[in-house]
Order: structure tokens, then sequence, then C-alpha cells
């Protein structure tokens, strides 16, 4: 339901200044930049906004709904982390405990002296790879890069997109090990895998599969019955979202990425990009983070747990830690927590926002963002790839921003 302009103002929203999303909306669609999309504002834990424009696929002329599923890739992250975060609440292991405590093979790492040298060029370990470093990408881990240097187009050819059939993450896990890191453990920041490689350590010491311990740990006490990583019904895939590339005369269909098959036979599953949801389930999981990791039925992870994982673990921000990632945002004044990005600077980091405010995204463009200091949450949902194709994150952060009064 769409909030009237008194709940708005009640919410201390100018309801004609957010009327602003609904023409930029609109011009996105017009324009052929993204072929549909949605928004969904909340706070002090109601509705402020909500707002839907264009198709969730532009050939059979379905409108973007409620009910749309979209790919949301590294919005998973968050959740992954949450997951291992409620094992290390329960004392499975310590933040810096290596990796190979759990996970044998990471024992046998090496590290690739790099550019203009072999694969096989490599010097040893430092120090071991520790969770603390799966958590805040400082692990020596990347991803996958097609025309890339060695270490990237050897993760493509080890099947580390994650896109083999009757794959599981503990085979995958194997293959990764058999390759060299791209640095020293604790050396910077690099986005890559080690998500992937958290979501494993969960099943370790779970002992069951991350989309069980997703569903029965995190998914039915939070209500998001929409979220999983494959479709359960196949007439559920009327409701996924097409998935779009930019194009000469604006966006176009591409084949589904690799890894993607959402097929309820699958093994493997990606804690660091596979999840499917709705805008409204994931609301769910913003707001519990909102509230600290409290919902309505108790408690996901503790007060002191939540602050860990929204403080900045840079020591600075992530521009000064060697940044590498392939979105529109720039990581001055921005730092990372355990699993998501933390703004420590707004002036910064040239942005509307709040310091305190956590977030992350996905390949896809979606992106999610809690401003504790503002009581505020927002989600994005769209499907068009990859996410650097167009500043969409930083207008709506303007858009929200410049609405409250």
């Amino acid at each position: 339901m769409i909030p009237d302009p008194a709940t708005q103002i009640g919410l201390g929203f100018d309801p004609e200044r957010l009327r602003r999303i609904d023409g930029w909306m609109a011009d996105h669609v017009a324009s052929r930049r993204l072929a549909g999309l949605s928004f969904l504002i909340t706070r002090k834990g109601e509705v402020a906004y909500r707002g839907m424009a264009g198709m969730r696929d532009a050939q059979t002329g379905e409108p973007v709904s409620r009910d749309t599923i979209w790919r949301i890739y590294s919005m998973t992250k968050p959740i992954t982390t949450l997951a291992a975060l409620m094992l290390y609440e329960e004392g499975a292991f310590q933040l810096d405990q290596p990796v190979a405590d759990f996970i044998p093979s990471f024992g046998r790492l090496k590290v690739w002296k790099g550019e203009g040298h072999s694969l096989s060029d490599v010097e040893d370990l430092e120090r071991p790879v520790t969770i603390h470093d799966l958590m805040t990408h400082q692990s020596g881990l990347i991803y996958d890069v097609e025309g890339g240097n060695a270490l990237e187009q050897a993760m493509i050819s080890e099947g580390l997109d994650f896109s083999r059939k009757g794959d599981r993450l503990e085979a995958a896990m194997e293959r990764l090990t058999s390759l060299p890191l791209a640095f020293q453990p604790g050396a910077r920041w690099h986005y890559g895998v080690s998500t992937d490689v958290l979501g494993r350590i969960v099943e370790v010491i779970s002992g069951v599969s991350l989309a069980s311990f997703f569903q029965e740990r995190i998914f039915a006490p939070l209500g998001m019955s929409e979220t999983g990583f494959f479709l359960r019904d196949p007439a559920l895939k009327r409701r996924l979202a097409a998935i779009y590339g930019r194009g000469p005369e604006g966006f176009q269909p591409v084949p589904e990425p690799a890894g993607q098959s959402y097929d309820p036979g699958m093994k493997l599953f990606s804690g660091g990009g596979g999840l499917l949801s709705t805008v409204d389930d994931y609301q769910k999981f913003a707001s519990m983070l909102l509230s600290g990791g409290r919902y309505s039925g108790g408690r996901l992870i503790g007060r002191k747990t939540f602050d860990l994982m929204t403080s900045n673990h840079m020591g600075g921000d992530l521009a000064s830690r060697g940044q590498s990632h392939f979105a529109e945002t720039t990581f001055h004044g921005i730092g990372f927590g355990l699993g998501l990005a933390v703004m420590l600077d707004p002036a910064k980091a040239k942005i509307l926002g709040s310091a305190g405010e956590f977030n992350w995204g996905g390949m896809a463009s979606t992106t999610f963002w809690v401003d504790p200091a503002e009581e505020l949450t927002a989600i994005l949902m769209t499907q068009l790839y990859p996410s650097s194709t167009y500043t969409l994150r930083r207008q709506l952060r303007v858009l929200t921003y410049q609405a409250l009064v």
C-alpha cells in the first residue's frame, strides 16, 4: 500500500519532495535506461515511500509488482555474514581463527608474486587467512574476470564462477585452494569470493547446507517466505524479473550470468551472490538490522555483535585500503564492517547520508542501506548488469535524503 501524504508528513518527509522519486523512476524507464524497478523507504518502522515503474520482463510486458522476484547477487553477503556471526555467538569460532581449522586445504595456500609472474611463482603466507579476513575482504581472495590477469582467468577455468552443474561448495573450495592468493592476508581490501568461503564454514560448523541454515535460522524467523537460492515452484519463474545490460538503444536482454540456475536440485549455494528475493522480503532483513538484530520473535544476533558488525574494521576508509570494486560509488569516506560497507564521513564521500549508516548492493544494480540515525531503511530492486552502468545508488540517496524535513 502506498502511504498517504499525512503518513509521510508524520514520518518526517515532505510528500512533494518524495514525489520527485516517481519522476526519476519514470524517466529511467521512458529513456530505456532500465526496463523496470522498485524502490521502498521505511522510517521508524513504517513505509514512507513505495514506488514501482516499468516491466519486470519487457518481452512479455509483465509489469513490476510487489511480488516480483529479483536476483540480489551480493546483497546475499550480509545474510551469509549474519549467519556466521550467529554461530560465532554460540562459541563456534573466534574471528582471528584460521580458516584452515574448518577448511584444511586453506593450510596449503601460497601467495602469487603478481603480474609478470607465472601462477607457480609464489611465496609463503606471512600469516594464515582468518575468518575476520573473509568477513572484511582482506583475505587475498579475488573474483574471476574475463580477460583479466592470469589468476583471474584461472579462477574461471576452475569453475569458480560457480557455474559447474552438480557442483558443491566443498569441491569448489578444493579447486579454489589449488590457486594462490592475490596478496598477503590483511595487506589490503579487495572484493572477491571471501563470503563464499564463509558460507562453506557455516555449512561445516552447522552440519547442514547453507540453504537449510538460511531457511531455518534466518528466513523462517523473519517471515522471508519469498527468499532463497532457487525457485521452489516452476510457476514462480513468471515472477522472476528478466536481466538486462546496456545496449546502443537502451537496455537489452543478456544471458543469465554463470552460476545462476535457480534449480531446486542445485547443491552449491553461493553465499557471496546466489539469492533471489522480493522488496518486501529483503525489507524484513533490513528492519531486523535497523533494530540492532531484533525482530518480533526475539533476536538473531546480540546488541554487541551487531555493533561489531556495523563498525569500521579498516582503520581508515576503503580508498586508503587498496580499493578494488566495480560499483559506481566512491570509497572515500566509506569504511567496511563485517559483510557490509559503513558510512564514515558523508562530506568526504561527497554524498548525502549519516555517519554510521551501512549498506551493500548487488551486481544487477540492486542496493539497500540502513540509517540508524534517521531510523530509515531503503531498498532498490532492478536488474541491470553491471552495477556500474549508471549512478543509480547515489541518485537515489540524494532523492531520499532531500525529502527529509
